[in-house]
């Protein structure tokens, strides 16, 4: 995993790095059990204070993502736990709050918007197979 911090976006750097770790746990770049670089390794690595990145450590074990184990490091959280999957349903009730706002802006109908659902979501499973997900 590598990251990449942008000084210039506006982005807070601690909110970039969970965003970065939060997607690589998600797409499977990071599996379960896998161990994050240590506070000082990372905070070295990108030039920021260790503050920045226990914050955005922290936050990431509020939701969820990783977990940290006093004297051991901090540890990605099986994508099946509790915090993590009600962490997946919000993002899909985002997502879907914006499909279905531009479904209303290009008059496709509820059933018409279902439609494009499954298929998508056929075409996605498909997808996955092809790639032992």
């Amino acid at each position: 995993m590598r990251l990449i911090i942008s000084s210039v976006s506006g982005e807070p750097i601690y909110e970039q790095i969970k965003t970065q770790i939060r997607s690589a746990v998600l797409s499977g770049e990071l599996e379960a059990g896998e161990a994050l670089p240590s506070l000082r390794k990372l905070a070295k690595e990108l030039r920021v204070s260790v503050l920045t990145i226990t914050r955005a450590y922290s936050e990431l074990a509020d939701e969820g993502v990783v977990r940290n184990i006093q004297g051991k490091g901090t540890f990605v959280m099986p994508k099946g736990n509790d915090v993590m999957k009600a962490q997946l349903a919000r993002r899909v009730r985002k997502g879907l709050g914006d499909v279905v706002a531009a479904a209303k802006a290009a008059g496709i109908p509820p059933a018409e918007l279902h439609a494009i659902l499954d298929e998508t979501y056929a075409t996605q499973d498909a997808a996955g197979d092809r790639d032992g997900r």
